[in-house]
């Protein structure tokens, strides 16, 4: 299971396998034991896991979120030694330990408990999740190459379609243009 499939909803807690979107939004279903389903409308914020990252204080400004959860997972394993419940102070040095650069004026106290209970959640439903992602990683590199490769290939081929488009409007200038019609003159109404 991949973050791009597992969602956070605004106003609902815990993590939702995103399904398969409908008409009405998006279709999910729980990570805990209920495994409740539910649709998230389009008002609703559905935010997917590879999406979010953690605000830093260095050149890149931030970190995604799939990096901090390996982190985690080569420092503390299965117990990060805090929860939900603990003080400000123990989950931002927790934060600090696992990302020493993280920007303590933009990421909150809520936002660490988060990503304390969602490492849990993910550890407990996908703990293969932390064993194959260095893997991954190193498979995605070479993909990743080619795709960039991709896109300059279309950049020289958009520069030709450009001065296509540019002959024609220059035709259309050179072309005289038409005086406008006279109007007939009305008829007169007799009396």
């Amino acid at each position: 299971m991949k973050l791009n499939d597992i969602a956070s909803v605004s106003g609902k807690g815990g993590l939702f396998v995103v399904l398969k979107p409908s008409r009405n939004g998006v279709l999910l279903e729980s990570l805990d034991g209920q495994k409740k389903r539910l649709v998230a409308s389009m008002n609703q914020r559905v935010s997917v896991l590879e999406e979010i990252s953690i605000y830093t204080t260095d050149a890149e400004g931030s970190v995604p979120l799939a990096d901090v959860f390996l982190k985690i997972n080569e420092e503390f394993a299965d117990d990060p030694g805090v929860d939900s419940k603990s003080s400000q102070d123990e989950l931002y040095a927790f934060l600090r330990h696992v990302l020493p650069t993280f920007d303590e004026e933009r990421v909150y106290p809520s936002d660490v408990k988060k990503l304390v209970s969602w490492y849990k959640v993910l550890l407990a439903n996908f703990p293969e999740r932390f064993t194959e992602s260095e893997e991954e990683a190193a498979e995605e590199a070479p993909v990743e190459e080619k795709k960039e490769a991709k896109p300059k290939a279309a950049k020289k081929e958009a520069k030709p379609k450009a001065a296509k488009e540019e002959k024609p409007k220059a035709a259309k200038e050179e072309k005289p243009k038409a005086e406008p019609k006279k109007k007939a003159p009305k008829a007169k109404k007799e009396e």
